[in-house]
């Protein structure tokens, strides 16, 4: 009897561990080979391998995937040539999700950029240098055996410096703008320009920069005539707002200033770079701390490094990424066809002044444009129930993270974005080559709207350092979008932009919190600007318990002291502002709508209520990063 009973229980243990269900694993390491199974033992090299063997598990419904699948990603740089592409068939379930997730102390590295290497002292002549310079020359890298064109270049983990007159001192300012040639008269400057394929004009327009390329230089005496490649020299010249700035009566702060980058001249001071694209050359003045025997330097080479793609009828769900590092991110459009942006980076691909004022929406309106967006280094588009976690988002040219479209009960939560060109985050829908910027969205397909998102406990900081007219947070045409509990700092124009399209319809826009966030040092180059920034109609929208401090004096803002902490701009209706904290009651509305509320906000609010704002407890670590 006892024999017989112990057997049942042997045969119940053997049958157990045979239908035990596990989540599968698959692992990638740096020293993996995609010829491996995936395993721990034995991993793949690439995390595009074990993705497609995660597509395999689902497609064939294997019994190892039952609570889900986790791709494992060891510690190491892992250089991408293409962006990791995630598909409908990707996607896991509410019990089986999909997830990539770091493993190790450090995090592993998913780089877009790369490296260039065997550098050495130059001792030749470079005409246009200082006698001075301590200038080192590598060959510029090549990608699938064809020169590379970049903008941005790390040494050391640290950005350097693209050849520039932004740094020696107080910037000149236009002297006139001839509209009709499609031409500025500038003073004439120091440097003589061999080169001008290199030559790159970056002009200061009220709440954006514009980056042309310098097609002629026409030196009269002091002052010199400067005109511009096509297509950005015609949107400059023809787009109304923000144009560039004449101080005809010496009211404001003078005309719109100015700096050049690219040539070969401007390279003046240890940190610079130039890139000598006709000889294949690049040229760099290390630092003092720097030594390029032993430097790690890093060209970038994509422009997105992940792409959730999915569609209407069948998004993309249920999928994780955890612990992740995202680098080296370019952005070429202003090198191959100029960058003349409406706002918030979003570029002008046409734009101009009507001669009878007047749409359906808004009776007044004279300024029609059509627009680009910039793109991200990992873009979200048609999926739900996506999870951006941990990660950190560091050196990129443009966006950091951007919802797309379609993209619904999403969290981003607890990652890092520093050194980042353009916004830290953006979400929702903006307009487009076939949506004028200024109209209401109400899309017949409300499976297009951004949706039921949430934004927390994310560390923004040194973001929009290439286009200073940028944002941390950026939010468009979206619903139910929770801004809650984040730090931004170190931003050029505003701290967290919600809204779009300067309309009083009631659109797409409503149910968003801005909730318990730090914004401070903001404003730092750009005017017309707000700690917390909305535009348009956006019922039940809530701002509340937020700190705003640091607020900059922008040096080059033609209106000084139009600035502030909370801004309504045109149009900003139905939205309540409770309990911000602010070390000035300085606050503005441009032509608000109906239904907008105000209570308790500016230097008064409890010391409670401003202790609590930005990163909770749990996520203080990310300023130590």
């Amino acid at each position: 009897m006892l024999k017989g009973y112990f057997s049942k229980i042997l045969l119940i243990v053997f049958l157990f561990g045979i239908f035990k269900v596990e989540a599968a694993e698959l692992w990638v390491a740096t020293n993996g080979d995609n010829t491996n199974p995936g395993t721990k033992e034995k991993p793949l090299a690439s995390v595009q391998m074990a993705l497609r063997k995660a597509r395999e598990l689902r497609r064939l419904n294997d019994a190892s995937i039952k609570e889900g699948i986790t791709i494992y990603v060891g510690e190491g740089v892992y250089e991408f040539y293409e962006p990791l592409l995630i598909r409908p068939e990707d996607s896991g379930t509410e019990d089986s999700p999909t997830r990539i997730v770091a493993k190790g102390e450090n995090k592993p590295i998913f780089s877009g950029g790369v490296k260039v290497e065997n550098w050495e002292k130059f001792s030749g002549n470079l005409s246009g240098l200082p006698k001075n310079a301590e200038v080192w020359v590598a060959d510029a890298p090549k990608v699938g055996g064809q020169p590379l064109n970049f903008r941005q270049l790390w040494v050391n983990d640290k950005k350097a410096v693209w050849a520039t007159s932004l740094n020696d001192g107080k910037l000149d300012r236009i002297l006139s703008v001839d509209n009709e040639e499609q031409a500025f008269w500038i003073p004439t400057p120091d440097a003589d320009f061999n080169n001008l394929d290199d030559l790159e004009f970056v002009i200061h327009q009220w709440w954006a920069i514009a980056n042309l390329r310098v097609k002629g230089m026409e030196v009269q005496g002091d002052k010199t005539k400067i005109s511009f490649h096509q297509p950005e020299s015609l949107i400059e010249f023809e787009h109304p707002w923000p144009a560039p700035f004449i101080d005809e009566n010496n009211e404001y702060n003078g005309n719109s200033a100015f700096f050049f980058q690219g040539a070969r001249e401007l390279l003046t001071k240890p940190g610079e770079w130039y890139h000598d694209k006709e000889e294949g050359k690049l040229y760099y003045w290390p630092r003092k701390d720097e030594n390029l025997n032993n430097a790690e330097v890093v060209a970038p080479f994509l422009e997105s490094l992940v792409e959730f793609k999915g569609d209407l009828d069948n998004p993309v769900k249920h999928f994780t990424i955890s612990g992740i590092a995202f680098q080296h991110t370019t952005w070429m459009r202003p090198s191959e066809r100029g960058h003349v942006p409406l706002q918030a980076g979003w570029y002008i691909l046409e734009a101009y002044k009507l001669k009878e004022p007047g749409t359906p929406d808004k009776e007044s309106l004279e300024n029609q444009a059509w627009i680009g967006r910039q793109p991200g280094g990992i873009e979200i588009s048609n999926a739900s129930h996506i999870n951006i976690e941990n990660c950190q988002f560091q050196h990129m040219a443009a966006t950091g993270l951007d919802l797309v479209t379609g993209v619904s009960d999403t969290r981003i939560q607890g990652n890092l974005f520093r050194d980042i060109g353009g916004t830290g985050i953006q979400a929702g829908f903006f307009g487009g080559p076939d949506f004028e910027a200024h109209l209401p969205y109400n899309p017949k397909d409300e499976r297009e709207i951004v949706k039921n998102i949430q934004i927390k406990n994310n560390l923004i900081t040194d973001a929009t350092n290439e286009d200073w007219g940028c944002v941390g947070i950026s939010v468009g045409f979206a619903q139910g979008v929770n801004i809650e509990h984040n730090e931004i700092n170190d931003i050029n124009y505003s701290g967290i932009c919600v809204g779009w399209g300067w309309t009083k319809t009631i659109s797409a826009s409503k149910n968003n919190r801005v909730h318990a966030n730090k914004i401070h040092n903001f404003a730092k180059q750009m005017y017309d600007v707000g700690g917390i920034y909305t535009l348009s109609a956006q019922p039940n929208m809530e701002i509340t318990e937020n700190v705003i401090y640091n607020l900059n004096k922008a040096p080059y803002a033609h209106m000084l002291h139009h600035h502030q902490y909370i801004y309504f701009d045109e149009a900003s209706s139905y939205i309540r502002v409770q309990d911000n904290w602010t070390e000035r009651a300085k606050f503005f509305c441009n032509t608000p709508g109906p239904g907008n509320e105000w209570f308790y906000n500016g230097p008064k609010v409890s010391e409670e209520i401003k202790n609590k704002a930005g990163l909770e407890p749990e996520f203080q670590q990310l300023l130590e990063r």
